[in-house]
């Protein structure tokens, strides 16, 4: 019972809170700094008057810094976890030397001025001895030069104690910015100027590195939704402590520097002590991640243009990051590139855009639900908001059949979105077709690419009839259309990666199955810009990056990207579209531009689509062929009838299979209603 009891009190017990239990320690300091320095203006009693004698008698005329120290150090106690720490004997220690070294100082004056001295015994016992060795003068240069460095370490102390706040980042300064507006591009803001000047229409010559907009409407930043939160990294002071700590135990000594708090993790960066190896950090990744209590840690060694090491902590709490603060975005308003998209925000909080005109074609590759279809819809939607239809279309590939279904009847798309493996080869074959047409064009022209081949053409009358578009293939599984129909796929994305980059045609693909069957060699080899959301394995890793890295990524938009320009992987949060944000701009612009009209390139696409059918119903490469060729071996016999019941397929499919069959040599010919001799048996088969 009485064992009981004791538990009960235990709990019942009252805890305040650590931050309430510092302030309360800071408010009684400051108190008793209020009380000494009253004492001195004979304010507080007699209490005060022996605090006063007592303090004059050791210290002297120092004595009157005493109430400034408490005055000072209670706001030490504002910034930190703990009530008292080894920290604060450090202060103390310094506040106290210091006080004693001024002390001493006064009593070597007094004692040249006067020949005694009024006050300060602690002064005058550690003046004693230099006094008599070295004499007034050079005491007092000892003693001052003392001061000086004793001010020094005291202002150290105090500076690491505070928070550094130009070197770490504010999350809400970094990722809840006032919400962006369209601003006119500097050519504009030119010409407006002068006009307002001069009074008249004024034209301003500028080199032509965009398509003209051809007086495109973009859609309104409205339609889409605004950033909410901002990520928590957690106690980065503690964690940078840790970090140093747990490093040092291994003996490998570090300096601690800036600290980039992002949307997704906190980069703590250091400099390894000189003869440090990198590989014994890197090695450290499981160490650290127990330390800290975080997992994943990605270690990147060294920073790509600096010579620090960073370590990359995942956040408490993750900002959510949405498409209309980035596509609002002056860098990105004013971004002299018809196809720059946006990417998200690196470990800074800093924007990132890429080009595709630069890269040419991009690989994205990613676990299921890793984040590739938002970023595909991410690329997508940045070009709808710079782009009209007569300067760039699209051609969406969707073997799943439910991703890009909000963007049909788009004035944007060359066709309706292609679902089937059977219309992609047939895609991919009217693409060559053009990219050869429009390779022509430009060597009767001499211009040397698409953009420069429009700016010849914006001097004829008939410039919006004639502009050549860029197109972008997107296709959003790229395992699946590689299963069915692979060796043509892999031909035509071959193909028009090698040389389809002057001509204005660009590929964006993805799968969710990075390995050597999907992304062959020679598609890696042509698409060189990648981007890698967390995947299952370093194995998966490697085959898409080349390195490892991935495995260790968060999901949900975490993600690494590479490219031309970034030869290190560099990691970006991604923003996030939702599906009711792409069904209101695609409303938007339908209503504003019109749906998707049967014109001529639409009919061109639609009729090669028809005649690849048609060829490989009669090339050999149907994908049922093989099963036909096992039932008719099976049953040894061919007809028709048979296929279309084992099958369920149509008759005129059915009797295509039995004419590939006899020009393959495994059935015979026909001998009136009977069925077809099989020439092969099981056996040879």
């Amino acid at each position: 019972m009485a064992n009981k009891r004791k538990r009960r009190e235990k709990k019942k017990r009252i805890i305040l809170p650590k931050d309430l239990e510092r302030k309360v320690f800071g408010i009684l300091i400051f108190l008793v700094g209020v009380i000494f320095i009253l004492s001195f203006f004979e304010e507080a009693g007699k209490g005060g008057q022996v605090i006063k004698s007592s303090l004059t008698f050791l210290l002297g005329r120092a004595a009157i810094l005493v109430p400034l120290a408490f005055f000072f150090y209670p706001f030490l106690f504002l910034k930190r976890k703990k009530l008292i720490r080894f920290d604060d004997f450090t202060i103390a220690l310094a506040f106290l030397s210091f006080i004693i070294l001024v002390s001493g100082l006064f009593v070597i004056l007094d004692l040249q001025e006067k020949g005694e001295i009024d006050g300060g015994k602690l002064g005058y016992f550690i003046v004693f001895l230099p006094l008599r060795l070295f004499g007034s003068l050079a005491t007092q240069i000892i003693f001052s030069t003392l001061i000086f460095i004793d001010i020094l370490i005291f202002s150290q102390i105090i500076k690491s104690l505070l928070p550094e706040r130009e070197e770490i980042p504010e999350p809400e300064r970094l990722l809840k910015r006032p919400e962006p507006v369209f601003k006119p591009t500097p050519i504009k803001r030119l010409k407006k100027r002068l006009e307002r000047e001069r009074g008249v229409p004024v034209e301003i010559e500028k080199p032509i590195t965009k398509p003209i907009s051809l007086e495109y409407k973009s859609p309104p930043l409205n339609l889409l939704e605004t950033d909410k939160g901002g990520p928590t990294a957690g106690d980065i002071r503690g964690n940078s402590e840790i970090i140093k700590q747990t490093l040092e135990n291994f003996g490998i000594g570090v300096r601690m520097g800036k600290i980039n708090v992002g949307p997704t993790v906190a980069q703590y960066t250091l400099a390894p002590a000189p003869g440090i190896k990198l590989s014994r950090i890197t090695a450290l990744g499981n160490n650290l991640a127990l330390a800290l209590a975080a997992h994943p840690i990605r270690i990147e060694a060294p920073i790509p243009g600096k010579s620090l090491v960073g370590i990359e902590v995942p956040n408490k709490k993750r900002a959510f990051i949405r498409l209309r603060s980035l596509i609002g975005d002056p860098q990105f308003q004013d971004s002299p590139s018809p196809l720059t998209f946006v990417l998200g925000r690196d470990v800074s909080g800093k924007s990132i855009f890429a080009d595709l005109t630069g890269m040419p074609h991009l690989l994205v590759a990613g676990s299921t639900g890793a984040g590739k279809t938002v970023c595909l819809n991410s690329i997508i939607m940045s070009f709808l908001y710079q782009n009209s239809p007569k300067t760039l279309r699209f051609i969406l590939v969707d073997p799943k059949r439910v991703e890009f279904t909000g963007y049909n009847g788009l004035p944007h798309l060359l066709c309706d979105v292609v679902y089937s493996a059977e219309r992609t080869v047939g895609v991919l074959s009217w693409l060559i077709d053009e990219m050869e047409r429009r390779f022509d064009l430009l060597s009767k022209t001499g211009a040397k690419d698409i953009a420069a081949y429009n700016t010849l053409l914006s001097k004829r009358k008939d410039f919006e009839d004639s502009i050549i578009p860029y197109i972008i293939l997107v296709i959003d599984e790229l395992a699946d259309l590689m299963a069915a129909r692979g060796r043509e796929v892999e031909a035509g994305i071959v193909r028009l990666a090698q040389m389809s980059r002057a001509v204005g045609i660009h590929l964006v693909i993805a799968t969710q199955r990075p390995s050597v069957e999907v992304l062959t060699g020679l598609i890696k080899a042509n698409i060189t810009s990648r981007i890698s959301f967390q995947v299952a394995s370093q194995v998966d890793a490697r085959t898409i990056l080349d390195m490892a890295g991935a495995e260790k990524l968060l999901g949900l938009g975490d993600m690494l990207f590479i490219s031309s320009e970034v030869s290190k992987p560099k990691r970006i949060q991604g923003v996030f579209v939702s599906a009711e944000e792409i069904e209101r701009v695609a409303k938007w612009i339908k209503k504003e531009q019109g749906e998707l009209e049967e014109d001529e390139l639409k009919l061109e696409i639609e009729q090669k689509i028809e005649k690849r059918r048609e060829e490989i119903f009669y090339s050999g490469y149907d994908p049922l062929f093989e099963k036909a060729k096992k039932i008719v071996i099976q049953y040894k016999k061919g007809s028709a009838s048979l296929l279309q019941r084992k099958l369920s397929i149509g008759y005129a499919r059915a009797a295509r299979l039995i004419d590939l069959l006899e020009k393959e040599g495994i059935v015979g010919p026909p001998d009136g209603s009977k069925a077809r001799e099989v020439y092969i048996d099981e056996e040879n088969f």
